[in-house]
């Protein structure tokens, strides 16, 4: 089985879909691996690596003649994809979610598209969830982020000179990134309390020694998928639990905000009215501002500052953390392979296998995902 890896062209995107590590085990398996000019260097794997592990590293026309299985981050632009080979498998964080023209121009190009965000949540996938791999570096890093831009310690100090109260931080979502968070919040030394619509979160939070707060009705037993997904809720519901929100956030010194709900709109959990009750000082990480944050103020990439408070819109905080976040993705991709080979290890997607049925985008020229039908 022959094996792309293409360099990421998005701007600020430090990510690479293989490392010399996982390129050595592939080629152990028994693949071939060409691996794009540069396409590691800002992940701080020089091509001269990708060489010593086994790898051809070479021009982006000269891999993509030859590669059966292309491996991406993010999902290449319809030209790189028109110069694919046909029936070349496609596979990456491909941002499929409501993008059916996207899956229709890889159909056309006769490719076959793999997406990581529809990976399944079951037991076997639970290797190949690159999106759990990439969510818990955010969580980890967001905290971090807010750490520098809040400018003050985070833990109690006692000194002779006095004492530094701890920093009071809140984690809206308690996912993979919101768990992160509190957890690494914690390890500095805030005092950390949690919010989810998700009945189960309350002793994930307690676990990590975080207080969770919540309006916790009927509704709120109820709010989770068959997927482990948070529901929408009700407007009634959000207004109460706005309004405790309300409440609690104008005491927070930090506050992260992960609340996402697969291919639809960031939901909005904090008003401008609520950032203006905040300490001068204080400051939002709004991690879902890719989507278009959980926050009426905040702008996608950018740190805008209201009344004091900073409210930062990172979209891509797993590239902040450029070689971690590489080798986790890689390493999911490496899970991926068995699926798509046979005993003898050429090309042989398991199209009949739940998780390829759950990824699969496109197949044979034809857009196959559920999620596009109209």
């Amino acid at each position: 089985m022959r094996i792309a890896v293409l360099k990421e062209s998005r701007p600020g995107e430090t990510r690479v879909a293989a490392t010399p590590d996982t390129v050595k085990t592939l080629i152990k398996s028994g693949a071939s691996i060409a691996v794009e000019t540069g396409a590691g260097a800002l992940a701080h794997f020089p091509d001269s690596a990708y060489e010593s592990a086994g790898a051809t590293v070479s021009a982006r026309d000269a891999i993509l003649s030859n590669g059966e299985v292309v491996l991406c981050v993010r999902r290449p632009d319809a030209e790189t994809l028109e110069r694919l080979p046909a029936k070349a498998v496609l596979a990456g964080l491909l941002e499929p979610h409501g993008d059916k023209e996207f899956a229709e121009t890889c159909a056309k190009a006769g490719v076959n598209a793999l997406a990581l965000e529809f990976t399944p949540r079951i037991t076997r996938a639970q290797s190949i969830d690159a999106l759990s791999s990439q969510s818990n570096l955010a969580g980890y890093r967001a905290v971090i982020e807010a750490a520098y831009l809040y400018g003050r310690a985070f833990p109690m100090m006692m000194t002779a000179a006095g004492t530094i109260a701890a920093a009071k931080a809140f984690v809206m979502g308690a996912g993979v990134a919101g768990l992160q968070a509190i957890a690494t919040a914690r390890r500095l030394g805030a005092i950390v309390t949690a919010t989810d619509v998700r009945p189960a979160a309350k002793e994930q939070v307690a676990s990590l020694g975080a207080k969770f707060v919540a309006v916790e009705d009927e509704e709120f037993k109820a709010a989770e998928t068959a997927g482990g997904y948070a529901k929408e809720m009700s407007d009634e519901y959000k207004a109460r639990q706005a309004e405790l929100v309300a409440a609690h956030i104008a005491k927070q010194d930090v506050v992260v905000t992960t609340a996402l709900i697969p291919g639809r709109p960031a939901p909005r959990l904090i008003t401008q009215a609520m950032i203006e009750a905040m300490k001068p000082g204080s400051v939002i990480i709004d991690i879902a501002a890719a989507n278009g944050g959980n926050t009426e103020l905040t702008k996608p990439d950018e740190i805008v500052e209201h009344k004091g408070v900073r409210i930062a819109g990172f979209t891509n905080l797993p590239a902040r953390l450029g070689a971690d976040a590489s080798q986790l993705l890689a390493k999911n991709l490496v899970n991926l392979m068995p699926l798509l080979r046979t005993e003898e290890g050429a090309l042989g997607v398991q199209w009949d296998d739940d998780i390829i049925k759950g990824m699969a985008l496109t197949r044979d020229g034809s857009v196959v995902h559920p999620s596009y039908e109209s």
